[in-house]
């Protein structure tokens, strides 16, 4: 049985947020509230993922207004895209992407855990975004996925990849020549030297990185494939 989760909205806008408090003191709330939900999410050993029982701490009022997913989604998916967000979790980004694509676009949503796609499942259900979104589990070592795709979303799973340089070559394989990935890493243990290694394996699969976009307690790069990875698409 679905858990009885509220529809995805724009917290940003919101009268949940009260305005009539002190802004500085409001953020600094959510901001360590936030923070104790995410560092006690975060595992430090590759392999290991956040378990579904922990899944209301990916998906709530106070993340949706710091990391709000249309803002940051929206310079990099356009109407009609094919989408994928893998390590999907409860659909936090996945039902934002779903609206940015349009009703001819499709998003692709990979999870491990069996757990996380049925929330999502939950929260599409009978809705007009459920035929948008394809719900796929992956295995440990392999994404399954063959479709190609415009766009992928790495946000916060990187991290627990233990093979990243074979992880990026499965991604590079069906990214079309002109995409792009989106990667967004924690900053509880992911360093900035671990980060900028995570970047070399990433151009060890043909993919060349530059700066991403600025994201609430997180490391970002966008990866575009090199000449040599196009040429070889050519």
């Amino acid at each position: 049985m679905c858990d009885m989760l509220v529809p995805w909205q724009d917290y940003t806008t919101s009268k949940s947020v009260p305005q009539n408090l002190s802004a500085l003191i409001f953020r600094n709330e959510i901001i360590t509230k936030l923070a104790i939900r995410m560092k006690a999410n975060m595992n430090t050993d590759k392999g290991r993922v956040c378990p579904v029982e922990r899944a209301g701490s990916l998906d709530n009022i106070f993340r949706r207004w710091l990391q709000n997913p249309l803002k940051i989604l929206a310079p990099y998916i356009q109407r009609g895209m094919t989408v994928l967000d893998i390590g999907c979790g409860p659909g936090f980004f996945t039902i934002p992407m779903a609206q940015l694509v349009g009703s001819a676009g499709r998003v692709i949503a990979v999870d491990l855990q069996d757990g996380m796609l049925e929330k999502v499942r939950c929260k599409i259900r009978e809705t007009e975004i459920e035929k948008r979104i394809a719900l796929h589990k992956c295995e440990n070592n392999s994404i399954c996925v063959a479709e190609r795709v415009d766009f992928v979303l790495l946000f916060y799973m990187v991290h627990e990849i233990p093979n990243q340089t074979d992880f990026f070559s499965q991604i590079a394989q069906i990214l079309q020549p002109t995409g792009q990935v989106l990667i967004v890493e924690p900053p509880f243990h992911v360093s900035k030297a671990t980060f900028g290694r995570t970047l070399e394996q990433a151009k060890a699969a043909g993919f060349t990185p530059s700066q991403g976009p600025s994201v609430f307690l997180s490391k970002t790069a966008i990866l575009e494939k090199g000449q040599q990875s196009l040429g070889g698409d050519a």
